[in-house]
């Protein structure tokens, strides 16, 4: 879910994507899967979640993924 119609935001996609952005805009451009480990290492976010996260910042052009490295656009 986008954006929650409960108390929780913390597990809306919208929330987790801005982990997934601020790490990297911490570290620049990072493999997918690296960029897993370092968000799991201070949020519990399943994998799933972690996609459809990237799926999002791809859709609002933030990101893009090209051959598993992700980066910030331009």
């Amino acid at each position: 879910m986008l954006l929650p119609d409960n108390i929780h935001p913390e597990n809306s996609i919208y929330f987790n994507a801005s982990v997934v952005l601020e790490t990297l805009q911490e570290f620049g451009k990072l493999d997918m899967l690296d960029l897993y480990q370092k968000i799991t290492k201070t949020k519990k976010i399943s994998f799933p979640v972690y996609i459809l996260c990237l799926d999002w910042l791809y859709i609002i052009n933030v990101a893009e993924l090209k051959q598993r490295e992700v980066k910030l656009c331009s």
